[in-house]
């Protein structure tokens, strides 16, 4: 048995244990949240979330195997056919998307009823991009005009896209774009100078809407920014709720299920789930075990960079990492107002369609990578056991 495990789940065995963790605190918190919302959607069959999101995450976690025995030199190849139509899909969605919350995020698959988030799809592609390009690069001197036209135009352009529905995403793209910039080793001012191209028209685009409109997604970021500034004096409900539900949890919680704070809480089950794990397992069995599995997850990756003699793969782990651990951090920091409400999942955890299955795949292309480092190191021992006989 431990064999076959062996041979089927391959790649970094600490990256699968993170993932299987993270997967039981998904199944425990995602059934807990989810009371209010059957009581008032399906006649009070609490088991019909659990079985459906037991069913997506049984989908995401055959996506990680499936996905884990693909070689990441596909990407390498599509990287730049998967950032065009990225491209191309966010500026539909803009267009003609599904709307909800007064943001043309989604779109819907005709037929089937299936709404998934292209920003989820053009975040991983921009990345594959950025590794595919940095790795070509590196025995050169990249100057200023070649990063500007090869890089930062496509980093403007996908966050620029991503920007009008979802202002959190977009900068959870640029920082990841600048720092995957920074360790493929883009000078510092090239670096600084995209911080200042993406201030000055970030500021002309928010100032442009500000003056346009006065509803919509524009005066939603502003209220939240506003609230989150001001402090307890004019706090927004859901921050209110979260801060009650995170210090009533204290060191050991309240014990799986007994949260109350599911009741009052919009979106407990995704916006707000570290809330209710912190509310139900404390800071002990909770925030901590949750914190430590991305920290761990991020930590794996830089010794797959560390490992790696091949710059494309080292890249792509990386930056796919600081993705999904970003996107923790922004989802754990709102629930504990270190941030203001932003909307993102805690990925991997959180109840959802589109946000399990792209961090699914991104988790697969993670764990391809070391399973590649692992058998490259097999064979170099191997090979060096024959070179010992003789």
């Amino acid at each position: 048995m431990g064999e076959a495990i062996k041979k089927y789940f391959q790649g970094d065995k600490v990256i699968w244990g993170m993932i299987f963790l993270l997967s039981i605190f998904s199944l425990l918190a995602v059934y807990s949240s989810t009371g209010t919302l059957a009581y008032r959607k399906m006649g009070g069959n609490t088991f019909y979330y659990l079985f459906r999101h037991g069913v997506i995450l049984g989908v995401g976690l055959t996506i990680i195997f499936v996905v884990h025995m693909i070689p990441y030199r596909f990407y390498f190849q599509l990287s730049r056919l998967f950032l065009w139509l990225s491209g191309f899909l966010l500026v539909f969605t803009l267009i003609s998307g599904t709307r909800m919350n007064e943001a043309s995020r989604w779109l819907t698959l005709p037929g089937m009823g299936f709404t998934f988030q292209p920003s989820d799809f053009a975040k991983m592609s921009l990345v594959m991009y950025l590794a595919r390009v940095l790795s070509i690069r590196q025995q050169q001197v990249m100057e200023m005009k070649e990063v500007m036209r090869s890089m930062a135009l496509p980093v403007f352009v996908i966050s620029a896209l991503i920007l009008p529905a979802n202002l959190s995403t977009a900068l959870i793209l640029f920082v990841v774009s600048l720092i995957l910039m920074f360790i493929g080793r883009v000078r510092i001012p090239i670096l600084l100078s995209m911080i200042g191209i993406a201030v000055l028209f970030g500021g002309m685009f928010l100032g442009i809407a500000m003056l346009a409109r006065h509803e919509g997604r524009i005066y939603t970021w502003k209220n939240r920014i506003e609230h989150f500034i001001q402090g307890d004096d004019t706090e927004d409900y859901q921050v209110e709720q979260a801060k009650i539900a995170v210090a009533t949890g204290g060191i050991f919680g309240k014990k799986p299920g007994k949260s109350t704070q599911r009741n009052f809480l919009p979106h407990p089950y995704s916006d707000f789930i570290f809330a209710i794990i912190v509310e139900e397992y404390g800071l002990i069995f909770g925030a901590i075990p949750i914190l430590l599995a991305y920290l761990i997850l991020l930590y794996r990756a830089g010794l797959i960079v560390k490992k790696s003699s091949r710059t494309f793969p080292a890249f792509l782990a990386i930056g796919l990492t600081l993705l999904i651990v970003m996107q923790a951090f922004v989802n754990m920091g709102v629930s504990v107002t270190l941030f203001p409400v932003t909307g993102q999942t805690l990925p991997l955890v959180s109840m959802g369609g589109s946000s399990m299955l792209f961090t699914s795949i991104e988790l697969g292309i993670i764990l391809n990578i070391s399973r590649n480092l692992d058998n490259q190191q097999t064979e170099e021992t191997d090979e060096e056991a024959v070179e010992n006989d003789y």
